[in-house]
């Protein structure tokens, strides 16, 4: 099943499988059920009426989204390379403890075709496509969307300690385009591909699999869960193995296109 959230007349409104749910449907509702429960509930509350509208970010206002770091082999080298103090990230990538750092609120996040910025005090800024997991108060992985953890190497390679600086600020933090419902098992061999285009040119593209991710969907799930409750469900970005070359730097009129399997997240760049 596929959930997206759109823009209408009378306010953002949630549907499934392109027919639209009642106006009073939440997220919030949907993850507070166990995952057996969820499909039997959507079933029951689809209406017939054709989902329109342009797409928002398929996040309530008030979730959470977090963010892992260091996942795969290809982040760990470009967090050594641009870091003063590279050795941490060797470190994190080989203990059993993983990154785990909080992104944005719902209510920052923008969605398909919104844009996303760069910080105009930073000179390096990368998108980052990421799988991100939608996860229930039970801890369980649901489904996933596509993320896209835009950050400001310049200054988080300046010193960790700035990393909240790197990573959350207005428009860093893009989901969508809806959110495909599956088991974890289901996630563990997606292909993630990431194009960046610049006028007419596609000037950076690259794909890889989840496979190659270090760290279990489930073990970041129960270190994030470990000391934290989330009566009404959170997002967990997983870290990217997809990292442009260091002569290369975001700018405004870029257009970032993330595909992870039949998903496809698009968004401009603004400065």
């Amino acid at each position: 099943m596929y959930l997206t959230r759109h823009q209408t007349e009378m306010g953002p409104r949630w549907a499934v499988d392109r027919k639209f749910l009642p106006e009073d449907f939440t997220m919030r509702l949907l993850l507070e059920l166990p995952r057996e429960a969820m499909v039997a509930v959507l079933r029951e509350a689809m209406t017939e009426e054709p989902a329109d509208g342009p797409l928002l970010p398929p996040v309530d206002p008030h979730h959470e989204v977090w963010a892992s770091g260091v996942t795969y082999l290809r982040s760990r080298d470009a967090r050594e390379a641009e870091s003063e103090t590279g050795d941490i990230y060797t470190r994190v990538y080989t203990a059993e403890r993983p990154e785990l750092f909080f992104k944005a609120l719902g209510w920052r996040v923008v969605g398909h075709q919104a844009p996303v910025r760069v910080r105009p005090d930073s000179l390096w800024n990368v998108p980052e496509p990421e799988l991100t997991l939608v996860i229930n108060r039970h801890r369980q992985i649901v489904g996933y969307c596509v993320g896209n953890d835009v950050s400001s190497r310049s200054i988080e390679g300046a010193n960790p300690l700035y990393l909240p600086q790197a990573k959350v600020y207005r428009g860093s933090c893009a989901l969508g385009p809806g959110i495909c419902l599956a088991d974890p098992e289901a996630m563990t061999d997606l292909s993630i591909g990431m194009e960046i285009e610049r006028g007419e040119a596609v000037v950076f593209e690259e794909e890889l699999s989840t496979s190659q991710m270090k760290r279990g969907l489930r073990d970041l799930v129960s270190y994030l869960y470990r000391e934290m409750a989330f009566p009404y469900g959170v997002y967990l970005m997983t870290g990217t193995g997809i990292v442009p070359p260091d002569a290369f730097t975001l700018q405004a009129g870029d257009l970032v296109r993330i595909r992870i399997d039949d998903l496809v997240l698009e968004n401009s760049v603004e400065g």
